[in-house]
C-alpha cells in the first residue's frame, strides 16, 4: 500500500499527507485479518531502521510505537494499521514520506481448533480464507485412525452449530467445490472411523475400518481368509439392536456389515 502511495505522489503531486490518506485498494477484509489482542506485530518504516518494533498488542488493542506513542490497532488490518502510522509520522512532522509495513507474525487472537483424529491437533492461527481442508492439512492430516467425515461447531448468537463435512466426497468430486471458510473460534473434531472386527478361524483375525455397504464376504477378505479349517456355513455376527442389547446372528457372505459388527468363523464339523 504505501508503494503504490508513493508511486502516486511521483504521478500527480500530491502532498504526502494526502498520499497517505487516500483509500485506493477496496477489497473486503475478512474478520480473520483483523488485528486483535495479543497478536504480535512487526512494524518497519522504509528508510528508517531505528524505528523497526516488534510489539504485541494489548488486551486494550492498543500498541506502542517509537515518536508516536500509543495507537489503536485492535479490530484493524494490517493495511488500516499501516496508513494511520503513516498519517501519524507526517503528520506531526517526524518523517516527509512514510512508508510503513506491518506483518502479524503471530496471530493469536484469531485461532481455530482442531481435535479428533488428526497427526498433530490443537489450536491453530486462523489465516484469512482458510477452509477445512486448509487446516487439516497444517496439521499433518488425518491419522490411520481417523474417519472421512469432519464435525464442524461454530458459536453463532450463543447457540451452537454443527455440520458435518464429508472430506471423500470434497476431494473426490468431478467440480471445484465451494470451500466451506472456518471463523475465528470454530471446532473441527475428527472422530475415529467405523470399524467392525473378525475372529475364529480367519487368518488375521482383528479389527478393520468399515467401508460403506462392505459384506461379509470383504471382511474376510481382509482378514486373510478362511483357516484350513474355517467354516463358511458357521458364520455369525454379534451385534447390537437399537436397545444396545447384544444378539447373535446367523450370516450369509452377502450380508452387509455395520459399525462394530463382531464377525466369528466357526470351525467346520469335520
Amino acid at each position: 500500500m504505501s508503494y503504490i502511495i508513493h508511486l502516486l505522489k511521483n504521478l500527480i503531486k500530491i502532498t504526502p499527507l494526502f498520499a497517505a490518506c487516500l483509500i485506493i485498494y477496496i477489497k473486503p477484509i475478512n474478520a480473520a485479518s483483523l488485528i486483535g489482542p495479543n497478536d504480535l506485530l512487526s512494524i518497519s518504516v522504509y528508510g528508517h531502521e531505528d524505528l523497526k518494533t516488534e510489539t504485541r498488542v494489548g488486551d486494550n488493542g492498543l500498541i506502542h510505537f517509537p515518536l508516536i506513542g500509543e495507537v489503536s490497532a485492535g479490530g484493524k488490518s494490517s493495511m488500516e494499521l499501516e496508513e494511520e502510522l503513516a498519517v501519524r509520522l507526517i503528520r506531526d512532522g517526524f518523517i516527509h514520506d512514510a512508508q510503513v509495513n506491518v506483518v502479524v507474525t503471530e496471530h493469536v487472537s484469531q485461532q481455530v481448533s482442531l481435535l479428533g483424529q488428526v497427526n498433530k491437533p490443537g489450536r491453530y492461527p486462523l489465516d484469512a480464507n482458510m477452509s477445512a481442508v486448509d487446516l487439516i492439512a497444517l496439521a499433518g492430516g488425518i491419522n490411520e485412525a481417523g474417519d472421512d467425515i469432519v464435525v464442524h461447531s461454530r458459536d453463532v448468537g450463543g447457540k451452537l452449530q454443527k455440520q458435518i463435512i464429508n472430506l471423500k466426497d470434497i476431494l473426490e468430486a468431478s467440480e471445484r467445490a465451494e470451500p466451506i471458510e472456518l471463523h475465528t473460534g470454530d471446532v473441527l473434531f475428527v472422530p475415529k472411523a467405523p470399524v467392525f472386527y473378525v475372529y475364529g478361524e480367519v487368518q488375521q483375525p482383528g479389527s478393520y475400518r468399515l467401508q460403506a455397504n462392505a459384506s461379509i464376504l470383504q471382511a474376510l477378505s481382509l482378514g486373510g481368509g478362511l483357516t484350513p479349517r474355517g467354516s463358511e456355513s458357521r458364520i455369525t455376527i454379534m451385534r447390537r439392536d437399537d436397545s444396545g442389547r447384544l444378539t447373535e446372528i446367523d450370516a450369509e457372505l452377502n450380508d452387509t456389515l455395520l459399525k462394530d459388527d463382531v464377525v466369528h468363523v466357526g470351525e467346520r464339523w469335520f
